[in-house]
């Protein structure tokens, strides 16, 4: 700006006999330093991350946008393995990418509040599972490759299938929606989807919420992972 603004000047010095008025000058210095000082810089635009997230997970997404901020665009994917940044709740079974742990989750056996069954044992929880149980209890679960289910299997089933009659929610909000709808249920809950008319009938265990990356990570992903570690 400054050399420019030189250039000018000595263009109107040499034209000073066709402008013996010192003012037309320094009015068109002027109007010049305005208009190059009034034109805005253009903003950088903020960088996008992706991040995927399990159902049972979602409460941290929560953290995740608030640490976003202004600073980051967060984009939600389905496919864990095209995302920067992965929430899970337990540690997979063969780890092939980076892992942080940002908070930890407690798996719980829970029941309707009307349900018969009370508080379990884990050989009298493993037995209602495999259908061997109060014939009268209806058993919810997860898929099989869902996070909740995996932490569910390793600590209670032990290698044991569900009862083939078990029926099967596709998230911890429908689980529990079913298990407030019928007095007779049972069913597995992370104890952040807890809500009112159910109860503990077992805490199972209490496995690590996870960020998983696929190399290690840099710039908005490692200050976000940073982020969620502090809160």
């Amino acid at each position: 700006m400054v050399n420019r603004i030189h250039v000018v000047a000595r263009r109107l010095l040499r034209a000073k006999e066709h402008r013996p008025r010192n003012d037309i000058i320094l009015f068109l210095l002027s109007s010049f330093l305005l208009f190059s000082c009034s034109t805005k810089t253009p903003q950088a635009s903020l960088q996008t991350v992706s991040v995927y997230s399990t159902s049972a997970a979602e409460p941290w997404l929560t953290d995740l946008y608030a640490c976003a901020d202004s600073v980051v665009t967060l984009v939600r994917v389905d496919d864990p393995n095209s995302a920067d940044i992965a929430l899970q709740i337990g540690e997979p079974e063969f780890l092939s990418s980076f892992a942080y742990q940002i908070d930890e989750e407690e798996i719980l056996i829970v029941a309707n509040r009307q349900s018969p069954i009370q508080n379990l044992t884990l050989d009298e929880a493993r037995a209602l599972f495999m259908g061997l149980g109060d014939p009268s209890a209806q058993v919810w679960v997860y898929a099989s490759d869902t996070d909740v289910q995996k932490m569910f299997d390793q600590f209670v089933m032990e290698g044991r299938s569900v009862a083939s009659s078990a029926l099967v929610a596709v998230s911890p909000q429908q689980m529990s929606d079913m298990l407030n709808a019928e007095s007779n249920t049972v069913g597995i809950l992370p104890r952040n989807a807890m809500v009112d008319g159910l109860r503990e009938v077992l805490s199972v265990a209490t496995a690590p919420v996870l960020a998983l990356t696929k190399s290690e990570p840099q710039g908005a992903v490692n200050q976000l992972i940073g982020c969620l570690q502090e809160k």
